[in-house]
């Protein structure tokens, strides 16, 4: 569904009440506000929504490009919420999760954040941000519990062995090993950019967009003008599931 950004009120899905344990992925791996990250007050509107009808754990984690420390741009952002426990993906406890697809488009497995098996409700909260010609959504914002060290090439950090795949093919494969619950795209304004994401230009929208994250990412490259080619292997490998 997408909301009048000035009117957005977080209603959770009803299956969200049943959840012990709630996990919330923001864009937060550089200390620069909105909208080359998520703005607290989208996480704290999210944060409300879930307390009227849960009194689940909540807890707000990401990683940086670099392997540094996330919690120094979680002060520069801003993002101080009462009674939610924050935290770096890199501190985690990883596991190797198998790809579901049989025919796999890049890699046969992920290095998984624990912390993501062991939470019930998954929610990935993204600005609207175009590369190039391509969207990275609230699929792409997965990239980041993905651990550095195993994925790195050289010492500047980063996911290089998985560009190195095609990173149309490793978001692809994401969406079906790490299936998120709600996808949210804060979109009251657009930001495009080409080889460097903390530097671009911005066009107002004033929407928020949220959903199943494959629908609303189809929904927002839409809205961009953009064709998302992993959005399209994934269309390959819902059909791959249902033979």
């Amino acid at each position: 569904m997408i909301f009048k950004a000035s009117d957005f009120v977080f209603t959770p899905p009803p299956r969200l009440s049943w959840a012990r344990r709630v996990l919330i992925v923001p864009c937060a791996h550089f200390p620069l506000p909105y909208p080359i990250t998520t703005s607290p007050e989208i996480l704290n509107t999210i944060i409300e929504g879930i307390r009227k009808v849960s009194d689940a754990d909540i807890l707000i984690a990401d990683g940086t490009p670099s392997g540094e420390s996330i919690y120094p741009a979680y002060q520069a952002l801003g993002y101080n919420f009462r009674n939610v426990l924050m935290l770096d993906v890199r501190d985690s406890t990883f596991l190797e999760m198998e790809n579901p697809l049989a025919q796999f488009f890049a890699t046969p497995t992920f290095w998984v954040p624990n912390l993501v098996l062991r939470s019930d409700f998954l929610i990935s909260v993204t600005p609207f941000k175009v590369c190039g010609n391509s969207g990275r959504f609230s699929i792409a914002n997965l990239l980041s519990l993905l651990p550095v060290s195993k994925y790195q090439r050289g010492k500047q950090g980063g996911w290089g062995a998985l560009y190195e795949l095609g990173i149309e093919n490793v978001l692809a494969d994401l969406y079906f090993t790490l299936p998120f619950d709600v996808g949210i795209i804060e979109a009251h304004q657009k930001f495009f950019y080409t080889d460097e994401p903390t530097k671009g230009r911005m066009e107002k929208c004033g929407k928020i967009f949220v959903g199943e994250p494959y629908e609303v990412d189809r929904e927002a490259s839409q809205l961009a003008g953009v064709e998302c080619e992993h959005l399209n292997l994934i269309d390959q490998g819902r059909s791959q599931l249902e033979d």
